[in-house]
């Protein structure tokens, strides 16, 4: 069974990381849930068109947005 070493580094087993398609270089997000680590290979082009059914206001300038976001966050 593989251990986490002193540094916290993990061995991930290859039959694993062959069923995932994870390959040495690999970038991956890591999250914890219900007490467990999930790790997930990072693919690129996984978020896009994510946001597509959003509807932004086109006249809204990206200074207006970031002053609203800020006002709101002022208690």
């Amino acid at each position: 069974m593989p251990r986490v070493s002193a540094k916290r580094q993990i061995t991930l087993p290859i039959d694993q990381c062959r069923e995932v398609g994870i390959e040495p270089g690999d970038e991956y997000r890591s999250f914890v849930a219900d007490g467990r680590i999930t790790i997930v290979r990072k693919t690129a082009g996984a978020a896009k068109g994510i946001l597509c059914h959003a509807d932004g206001a086109s006249g809204v300038r990206d200074e207006e947005s970031l002053e609203d976001a800020l006002d709101e966050s002022t208690p």
